[in-house]
């Protein structure tokens, strides 16, 4: 599939502004960003839900721009599942085919086929307001399969789920792209699931793409600081690129001296030092010229993981993440005086624009 300069324009304001992206045949791709940032309506624009103001859809090297959504042969699940209320399962799930005019025997086989493939075998005959949440996702993706589309396309079809039941239909939906090798497309605002679920992951804010990458690509190497700050927890130091005898540093609103890596920027100026909170180590031994004195001002304990809020001087503050086990976490308390290090592989550095840019 490919997205060609795609732009979708309302009045003078542009929801989609000029996306280019390349999707492989069997590829995971999940369009991330904030409410607002143009994923659904890239979406809508693929299942022909919505027209573009210009550019271009291929799927399969056809150009689908300009078709109706019932020519483009795509499966879809939208966030609230839009399953028909007076319908079994069954005939949920056959109602793709029937408009299609597939003979009955075909579509009972079909049928009983995809809802072996979601795991709901035996519920055939209820309807779907006797389903879970986690039940009628299934359906609705069963539905969407049961023609054998190209290309599936998901809408934020876990919202609607608890925690526990939408973190397991991530690892489902994941092994069921394995076992089909389709292709999907999903939108989603929610990092973790991007994690997850995705081969690949396209940042998206204000209507253009920011960054497309494997997860590991974004989360590790961020290109910008809005990436760094979306995609997981990040900490954030401000101050002034500087150089000096040793070498370039930043040297932080509230005083510290930071070295800075080879790969970072080297022009003086405002800049911000990027670090994961789980990089960061807590009165360890191991570390060396990267270590700070700090304060501990609060501990939030989340049951796996404790988050250590440390103050290194007035004006600096970092979050330091370490896994609940046994020594590993540090015996301290809330206004303990500690040392933070980190490893300068971990620093990723970001120049600011000017103030009258």
């Amino acid at each position: 599939m490919q997205l060609l300069g795609l732009t979708k324009q309302y009045g003078a304001f542009r929801a989609v502004d000029d996306v280019f992206i390349d999707i492989a045949a069997g590829e995971f791709v999940t369009l991330l960003g904030p409410s607002g940032s143009g994923k659904t309506t890239v979406l809508m624009m693929i299942a022909g839900l919505t027209v573009p103001s210009s550019g271009a859809i291929a799927i399969g090297g056809r150009d689908v721009t300009h078709l109706r959504p019932q020519h483009r042969n795509l499966g879809v699940v939208f966030q609230s599942y839009a399953l028909f209320p007076h319908l079994t399962v069954a005939e949920n799930i056959a109602f793709p085919l029937r408009m299609r005019r597939k003979p009955e025997a075909e579509i009972h086989r079909k049928v009983a086929e995809v809802l072996d493939l979601v795991r709901l075998p035996n519920i055939a005959a209820r309807a779907p307001r006797e389903l879970s949440g986690g039940q009628q996702q299934r359906v609705a993706v069963a539905r969407a399969l049961v023609f054998d589309p190209p290309v599936l396309l998901l809408d934020e079809p876990l919202s609607a789920l608890d925690k526990k039941l939408r973190e397991h239909m991530q690892l489902e939906i994941r092994e069921l792209h394995r076992n089909l090798g389709i292709t999907i497309v999903n939108v989603t605002h929610d990092q973790s699931e991007a994690l997850i679920m995705s081969d690949r992951v396209v940042v998206m804010r204000d209507g253009r793409v920011v960054q497309c990458g494997s997860p590991s690509d974004l989360y590790e190497r961020p290109q910008c600081s809005f990436v760094a700050d979306f995609l997981g927890t990040s900490n954030f130091l401000r101050g002034e690129l500087r150089e000096d005898a040793a070498g370039w540093r930043l040297v932080t609103a509230g005083g510290a001296h930071c070295r800075v890596p080879d790969v970072a920027p080297r022009c003086s100026g405002r800049a911000r030092l990027m670090l994961r909170p789980e990089r960061i180590a807590l009165n360890a031994a191991t570390f060396t010229r990267e270590r700070f004195p700090g304060r501990i001002e609060r501990i939030a304990y989340t049951g796996d993981l404790l988050r250590y809020r440390v103050a290194l001087n007035e004006k600096d503050l970092i979050e330091v993440t370490l896994q609940n086990k046994p020594g590993h976490v540090p015996q301290a308390s809330a206004g303990d005086e500690v040392t933070v290090g980190w490893n300068l592989e971990d620093v990723r550095v970001f120049v600011e624009p000017a103030a009258d840019e």
